[in-house]
C-alpha cells in the first residue's frame, strides 16, 4: 500500500472511530468464524480413515462409541458447524453493514455541511451534478474501502494464517508448495493495479458528467421546451451516457480479466498439490483422510487468498470514491469565520466600503476600487447597465464572497471579523430568481425565523399581499409549495420570498429587484409594505423600477465595477450625467409604458 493510499485509508479511519465497540465485536465474530472453518474438514478425516479405513482411533473417539456412533458423530458435526458459521456470519454481516451505513451517513453529513460553508465563488465553479453525484454515491466508497474492504481482508487474512499452520501441522513440505501461487498473485496485482484505479477513475468523472448534464438540462426545461431543443438535449444525454457506460464495461473488463488470473494462478496451485499429494498416498507417507483434509484446507487457504486478491482490485475503485470526497472537504473555505458578535440590539447598519475589489477570474475585475458609506437608516438604491457589479457589490455585505483587495465594514468593524451566522442574522433578502422550497406556505414564509408566531407570519403575508392568496389554498397556510407540489406563479414567489424578509425583521435589508415579476398594481402595494419594513432599517434595492429609485434617499450609479455617480435622485437628474441618461433611456421609458 502506497503513502497516498495509506493516508486515504487512515482519514477513512477517523469516521470508523465512533463505532469501535461494535467493530470489536465484529472482529470477535470474524474470529469465531476463523475457527468453524477451520473445524469443517475434520468430520470428513475421521469418516475416511476410522470409519471407511483402518487407521487406529484416537481414544477421545474411542471414548464416543463404535464406529457407527463416530458416523452418525461425523455427519451431525458438518451440520452443526455449518448452523454455527450461518449464524455468526449473519451477526456478522448485519454489524458491518449497519457500520458501514452509519459511516456513509457521517461521511454525508461532514460533505454537505462543508459545501454549504464554502463561498459562492466556490459553487460557481463547479457543476451542480458533480457535487451532487459526489454527495450521493461516491460516499458509498467508504463502506466499500473499510466494510467490504480492510475488514473483509482482515477475516481473509486471520482464516489464511489458521489454515497454513493446521497444513503445517499435517504435511509441511506441502504448506510451503501451496504458497507459490503467492509471487504470480503478486505480480498480478502490480500489472493491472494502476489500469484499474486510471478506469475506476474515468468511471467516477463520466458517471459525474451524466449527473451534472441530467441536472442542467431538467433545470433548464423551460428554455429547451421554449427553443424546440428536445432532440438535441436528448442527443448529448445519449452521448454522455454512452460514454460513461462504456467506461464502466472498461472497469469490469479488468476487473474480470484481474478475477480470471487470479484464478488461473490459484487453479495451478490446487493441481500442482493434488498431483503431490496423490503421489504421497500411494508412496504411504500420507493417508486418504489426510489428502482429503489437506485438499479441504487447501480449498480453504485459496479461498482467502483469492478474496485478499480480488477485494485488492475492488478496493481501487472505492479508494477513488473516497479520495472525490475527500477532495471537496480538502477545499479551504475562502471565507473564514470570524469571532465578533453583534450587540444584544444588533447591527446599527453603518455600512462602508472601502477601496473595496473584487474578481472571479484574476483577469477580469468585477469590482475595482469600490468607495462608499452608507448610514444607519438610509435606503441606497443600487443601478446601472448588466454586468456593473450591483449584486456582487451587495453581496460583500453578508459574505457570499470576501473582497480580494479593500474591506467592507459594519458598524465600524472589517465584516470579516463578524461570525458569518452572526452577520448573516443581522440580513435580510429578497433575491432573484425567488426561491421556493418544497415545505408549507408557513414554513416558506418563517424560514429565516422558525420560531415566529402564525400572528407574525400573517402579518407578513399581509405586508407582502400574498395573505389572500395563501388562504384560497387547499389547506392554506399549511399548503405544500416548491417543487413538486402546489404551484405558484413567479409573482406569488417573489411576494413568498418578500414575506420571508419582512418576517426576519434583521436591521439590514438587500432587495434585489423586489419587485421585477409584479404587476404595477400588486408593485405598488407590495412597495407600500416594503416601505414600512425599510422605515429605520439600512436598505439597498438594485432597481430597474422608478418608483424604488424615487424613494430612494441615495442613488448609486455602477459602472464596470466603479461608482460612477451617487447622489440623491433629484440632484443626479439635474447634474445631467451618467444617471440622467440612464433614467432617460431606462427608467423613463418604462414608467411611461406602465401608465400609457
Amino acid at each position: 500500500m502506497t503513502t497516498k493510499q495509506g493516508a486515504t485509508v487512515g482519514r477513512v479511519l477517523v469516521y470508523l472511530a465512533p463505532y469501535r465497540r461494535r467493530v470489536i465485536l465484529a472482529l470477535a465474530l470474524v474470529l469465531a468464524m476463523t475457527g468453524f472453518e477451520l473445524l469443517k474438514p475434520w468430520p470428513l478425516k475421521i469418516i475416511v480413515d476410522h470409519v471407511l479405513g483402518d487407521r487406529p482411533a484416537p481414544a477421545w473417539l474411542i471414548a464416543l462409541g463404535d464406529q457407527s456412533a463416530w458416523f452418525l458423530g461425523a455427519v451431525l458435526a458438518v451440520v452443526a458447524v455449518q448452523i454455527v458459521l450461518s449464524v455468526i456470519a449473519l451477526a456478522h454481516n448485519h454489524i458491518t453493514i449497519a457500520i458501514g451505513h452509519d459511516m456513509i451517513n457521517d461521511l454525508r453529513a461532514a460533505l454537505y455541511a462543508h459545501l454549504q460553508r464554502l463561498s459562492l465563488m466556490f459553487h460557481s465553479r463547479r457543476q451542480v451534478g458533480d457535487l451532487m453525484y459526489r454527495v450521493t454515491a461516491d460516499t458509498f466508497a467508504v463502506q466499500s474501502l473499510l466494510m467490504n474492504g480492510l475488514l473483509t481482508m482482515v477475516t481473509s487474512g486471520l482464516l489464511l494464517i489458521g489454515m497454513f499452520v493446521i497444513m503445517v501441522q499435517i504435511d509441511w513440505l506441502l504448506a510451503v508448495v501451496a504458497m507459490v501461487v503467492c509471487p504470480p498473485l503478486l505480480l498480478v496485482i502490480v500489472l493491472l493495479n494502476r489500469f484499474i484505479i486510471a478506469a475506476a477513475t474515468e468511471m467516477k468523472e463520466k458517471e459525474s458528467a451524466v449527473y451534472s448534464l441530467a441536472t442542467w438540462s431538467i433545470a433548464a426545461i423551460r428554455v429547451v421546451q421554449a427553443f424546440t431543443k428536445e432532440r438535441d438535449e436528448h442527443s448529448r444525454f445519449m452521448a454522455a451516457s454512452r460514454s460513461s457506460l462504456k467506461t464502466t464495461l472498461r472497469l469490469y473488463n479488468l476487473q474480470t480479466l484481474y478475477g480470471g488470473m487470479v484464478s488461473v494462478v490459484i487453479a495451478t496451485g490446487t493441481a500442482l498439490i493434488v498431483w503431490l499429494g496423490v503421489r504421497s498416498v500411494m508412496g504411504g507417507t500420507m493417508t486418504l483422510g489426510e489428502l482429503l483434509v489437506f485438499i479441504a484446507y487447501l480449498a480453504a487457504l485459496y479461498q482467502p487468498i483469492d478474496t485478499l486478491s480480488r477485494t485488492w482490485g475492488s478496493l481501487q475503485g472505492a479508494r477513488v470514491g473516497v479520495r472525490r470526497v475527500f477532495e471537496i472537504l480538502d477545499v479551504e473555505a475562502d471565507v473564514k469565520d470570524g469571532t465578533r458578535e453583534f450587540p444584544p440590539t444588533g447591527a446599527r447598519g453603518h455600512v462602508i466600503w472601502r477601496q473595496a475589489a473584487f474578481r472571479y477570474n484574476p483577469s477580469v475585475p468585477v469590482l475595482a476600487g469600490v468607495d462608499l458609506e452608507v448610514m444607519p437608516g438610509e435606503c441606497i438604491a443600487v443601478v446601472g447597465p448588466t454586468g456593473a457589479g450591483k449584486s456582487t457589490m451587495l453581496s460583500l455585505i453578508p459574505r457570499f464572497f470576501d473582497p480580494v483587495e479593500g474591506s467592507v465594514q459594519i458598524d465600524g468593524h472589517d465584516a470579516r471579523e463578524y461570525r458569518v451566522a452572526a452577520l448573516r442574522q443581522q440580513i435580510s433578502m429578497v433575491l432573484q430568481p425567488p426561491l421556493i422550497f418544497p415545505l408549507s406556505v408557513r414554513d416558506n414564509i418563517a424560514y429565516g425565523r422558525p420560531s415566529a408566531s402564525d400572528e407574525h407570519v400573517i402579518e407578513a403575508a399581509r405586508l407582502a399581499r400574498i395573505h389572500d392568496r395563501i388562504v384560497a389554498m387547499p389547506q392554506g397556510y399549511d399548503t405544500a409549495i416548491g417543487e413538486g407540489f402546489a404551484a405558484l406563479s413567479e409573482g406569488e414567489k417573489q411576494r413568498v420570498t418578500i414575506a420571508r424578509a419582512i418576517l426576519r425583521d434583521a436591521p439590514i435589508l438587500i432587495l434585489d429587484e423586489p419587485t421585477s415579476a409584479l404587476d404595477a398594481e400588486t408593485e405598488a402595494m407590495v412597495m407600500d409594505g416594503l416601505a414600512r419594513l425599510m422605515k429605520g432599517r439600512t436598505s439597498f434595492v438594485i432597481a430597474h423600477r422608478l418608483s424604488t429609485v424615487r424613494n430612494a434617499n441615495r442613488v448609486v450609479v455602477l459602472d464596470q465595477g466603479k461608482i460612477i455617480e451617487s447622489g440623491p435622485f433629484a440632484e443626479l437628474i439635474a447634474r445631467g450625467g451618467a444617471f440622467a441618461h440612464l433614467y432617460h433611456t431606462q427608467f423613463k421609458p418604462l414608467a411611461e409604458a406602465k401608465t400609457a
